[in-house]
């Protein structure tokens, strides 16, 4: 069976939480406690950089997760979730990686800016560049790609789905909205979207890290 090495709160294990739940695979989670437990030897074994997701197949071990969802793709290609046209593939790899480098990067940044209270309209700027690139790129289309869920979904809503709850309004992006909220509904989101609890730990986890590198650095 599948092992599935993760914690509930992260917003890039979440990424491949919901592609095996979408593919309806039978996989053992197993929780990795993030204040600490990664850097113990039996997790630096299966990997050295000390984050989560890990996913672990008979004597495959894959990082990262976009390596992880193309794995399971490619070795479990039904239901597919990656379109076959060559516009399609490249469609979704650049929403992927837009979503990753141009705005999930924003995110410590929006957790500090509603800490203070005061909205950096810098990053809000990007972020409208950012939504405006993937409304652009979903058009009339009910997921990006076209009619079924596919690995761009997936990426960019795990991560706009952060961001709706760190405040950050859809309202000038209407396909976009509407786009979240049909996602929003599926039950692979619902099942792995965290509690305000556990949203609220996130927060803290985030803006705690945020202090301590900012202090290491000023000390430097």
């Amino acid at each position: 069976m599948l092992r599935f090495y993760y914690h509930p709160l992260s917003p890039i294990s979440r990424r491949v939480w919901i592609a095996l739940l979408e593919k309806a695979l039978p996989f053992e989670p197993i929780l990795v406690n993030l204040n600490g437990e990664q850097r113990k030897p039996a997790f630096l074994a299966l990997n050295p950089f000390q984050h989560v997701p890990v996913l672990v197949d008979g004597d495959q071990r894959i990082l990262e997760s976009l390596a992880i969802m193309d794995y399971l793709e490619a070795k479990y290609p039904e239901p597919s979730l990656m379109p076959q046209s060559p516009e399609a593939i490249a469609q979704t790899r650049m929403v992927q990686l837009v979503t990753m480098n141009e705005l999930t990067t924003k995110l410590p940044a929006l957790v500090m800016a509603q800490v203070s209270g005061i909205p950096d309209e810098d990053i809000l700027q990007h972020l409208a560049t950012g939504f405006g690139f993937l409304q652009e790129q979903l058009g009339d289309a009910p997921y990006f790609g076209g009619d079924r869920l596919s690995l761009a979904d997936i990426t960019a809503g795990a991560a706009i789905a952060l961001m709706v709850r760190l405040g950050v309004s859809l309202t000038d992006y209407p396909a976009l909205e509407a786009w979240h909220g049909r996602i929003a509904a599926r039950p692979s989101w619902q099942q792995t979207e965290p509690d305000a609890e556990g949203f609220s730990v996130w927060q803290r986890w985030v803006s705690l890290r945020i202090k301590r590198f900012q202090r290491q650095k000023a000390r430097t």
